[in-house]
């Protein structure tokens, strides 16, 4: 793929970064999951949830089906939606600082969401502020269901990017229009993420930040993909400075992830997520 036509395909390829950050959405660069968050208030609630994600981690059920449970079960219409959300999810504390650094540093940001954007944008503006319309958003759709309006109770249903999937957002199909670049002009590919939805992700970059005490850490541990792990952005950031630093390189931050995990420090509590 040429230069120009790369740019025209991927958006984050437009000012030749040499890195570009990928990152989950939900419970990674918020402390909660938006998703999680209504299904447990708005939805059938905490235990049927949270079986969801241990069967999805167990092949017992595709991400995608448990996810469809979990927003069949929210009747509250859409717009309703949004505004709990925008009430009730927080930032984490050092993703405006590491964001900040990332533009200055001609560093994209990319969030590829198993959730659904118009839900992930209205957060974004709200958390972020005005240079939230920088980060490209790849997720999931929303859509009124037959004869009804999206703003009804019960008018609406989740729309996947890749319904044929089992993800039902593959994230894996967007790394790899990057990761399949040729060699002089693809750059180093960072990820961020902390459950369910982030499994395909995981083997696709360079270097992979898994969250403290979340599942996402024992399914590489499994799967033997290498890893670093974090607790906050600020960890985040102080990786990434090093590697653009020349500090170390990202082989030897994921050996250290991997070292971490068997001495202990990266487990913590172990949430199930997406």
């Amino acid at each position: 793929m040429g230069v120009h036509n790369a740019v025209a395909e991927l958006p984050a390829m437009k000012t030749n970064p040499k890195f570009i950050f990928f990152t989950d959405f939900d419970g990674t660069i918020t402390l909660q999951d938006s998703n999680d968050y209504m299904t447990d208030n708005l939805g059938y609630g905490h235990e049927k949830r949270r079986q969801g994600n241990l069967d999805t981690l167990e092949d017992r059920i595709t991400f995608r089906d448990s996810f469809r449970g979990m927003m069949d079960s929210i009747k509250t219409p859409y717009d309703q939606c949004i505004q709990f959300l925008l009430d009730g999810i927080k930032l984490d504390p050092y993703f405006a600082e590491f964001y900040t650094w990332a533009l200055e540093n001609n560093i994209p940001v990319v969030v590829l969401s198993g959730g659904m954007e118009p839900i992930i944008h209205a957060l974004l503006e709200k958390l972020v502020g005005p240079t939230a319309e920088k980060m490209q958003v790849v997720g999931n759709h929303v859509a009124a269901r037959p004869g009804k309006s999206i703003n009804e109770e019960g008018g609406w249903e989740i729309q996947f990017r890749h319904p044929e999937s089992g993800f039902g957002h593959d994230k894996s199909v967007e790394l790899r229009k990057y990761s399949s670049l040729p060699e002089s002009e693809r750059p180093i590919m960072f990820y961020a993420g902390d459950g369910v939805s982030d499994l395909s992700a995981a083997a696709e970059t360079d270097l992979l930040f898994a969250k403290q005490g979340h599942d996402l850490i024992n399914y590489c541990v499994r799967e033997n993909v290498p890893f670093t792990v974090f607790q906050h952005w600020s960890d985040i950031l102080e990786k990434c400075k090093a590697i653009v630093e020349r500090k170390t390189t990202v082989q030897e931050a994921a050996k250290e992830g991997f070292e971490a995990y068997k001495s202990g420090a990266a487990m913590g509590k172990i949430t199930t997520t997406k």
